[in-house]
């Protein structure tokens, strides 16, 4: 049994872990590991904004500056319909390199948010954490996702999972640091730009689902018993997550290369603190009915589930975060956490 924090990054703990030494979790669980090398990484999220017809040629654009000289390592592209019924193409891609990030931004950016597109909103969110900033969870360790697709490979299991607080301890940071939020987010106006200049330690979560594997007994149990639940609870978050710490939520559909909808997705929110992302996982009677029915699933199928579940975690300083959207509704991403603090 490996601890979920790699041993180049381990500290003697003035805050600690939620269980004793000898815990053993009830089922397997497996985290990303990166390469000793690798201080940090970058996660950015290019998203085009629109009604009607998908922007082709917008989506066209951005994974021609993906494939430029300097790009990501591996990108995916994922769509939903915000609480303002506009739909959204998000393409996120991730670095391993963030001098190489850097460089090729420069030019990225001003193509991406310099420009206007007529009937369309772009936006740029950028994360840059130390690793030690950052965890990761799989229930298997063959099919890496987000994230972790530019880590050096799997961890063996580990310690630090099914319980609550678990989150908290796989991040390297929470050995000597509680992560509280400092500050609050306010808003840089450039041009027809708005820039969120953002608050320390802003949280991070992409928590994802893959049943592209299940079969017909198993789907139909996800596709109608879980699948539901799992949507009420990203639809209170996107609709009324504000009051409880939760800036923005998206319920993404992931997207084959040929554009056409996979059977995977995930939950992509901006949250105050981790505090607050915690507080909605242990006690919210929406992520109650969650953790209930995923519970329910899996003892029903026990190792002979199929479906593949993971989460990237990230509580960000807050000079390694960036936000920049053009000609986006107020309630885009962190758009609504400025338009909250000037209410």
């Amino acid at each position: 049994m490996e601890s979920a924090i790699p041993q180049h990054l381990e500290a003697l703990r003035t805050r600690h872990k939620r269980v004793p030494d000898d815990y053993q979790p009830p089922y397997p669980s497996f985290v990303a590991r990166y390469k000793p090398a690798v201080s940090r990484v970058v996660m950015a999220y290019f998203g085009v904004q629109y009604r009607g017809e998908v922007p082709l040629a917008a989506l066209t654009e951005i994974a021609g500056l993906l494939a430029s000289e300097g790009g990501p390592s591996h990108w995916d592209r994922a769509r939903y319909v915000d609480q303002a019924g506009y739909a959204t193409i998000v393409t996120v891609a991730y670095w391993d390199d963030v001098a190489r990030f850097d460089v090729w931004f420069a030019a990225a950016r001003e193509a991406w948010t310099g420009k206007a597109r007529e009937g369309i909103g772009s936006f740029i969110e950028v994360l840059r954490p130390t690793v030690a900033r950052h965890e990761t969870l799989f229930s298997s360790p063959d099919r890496p996702e987000g994230v972790a697709v530019i880590a050096d490979g799997m961890s063996g299991e580990v310690q630090e999972h099914a319980y609550w607080g678990g989150m908290r301890d796989r991040i390297p940071l929470s050995q000597t640091d509680a992560m509280a939020p400092g500050g609050a987010p306010g808003l840089v106006r450039d041009g027809a730009r708005l820039r969120v200049k953002p608050h320390d330690n802003l949280c991070l979560i992409r928590s994802g689902q893959d049943w592209s594997d299940t079969e017909a007994s198993e789907r139909k149990l996800y596709l109608d018993d879980v699948e539901p639940v799992l949507r009420e609870g990203m639809d209170f978050l996107r609709d009324d997550g504000l009051a409880i710490g939760c800036y923005a939520n998206r319920y993404m559909q992931v997207l084959a290369a040929d554009g056409t909808v996979s059977e995977k997705s995930y939950g992509q929110s901006w949250w105050k603190s981790l505090a607050a992302l915690e507080r909605w996982a242990e006690s919210h009677p929406t992520h109650v009915r969650i953790f209930g029915a995923a519970m329910k699933y899996l003892s029903t199928l026990g190792p002979a589930a199929k479906l593949r579940l993971y989460h990237e975690v990230t509580v960000a300083a807050a000079d390694e975060q960036f936000f920049e959207y053009r000609n986006c509704h107020a309630k885009t991403g962190m758009l609504a956490a400025v338009e909250t603090i000037g209410a």
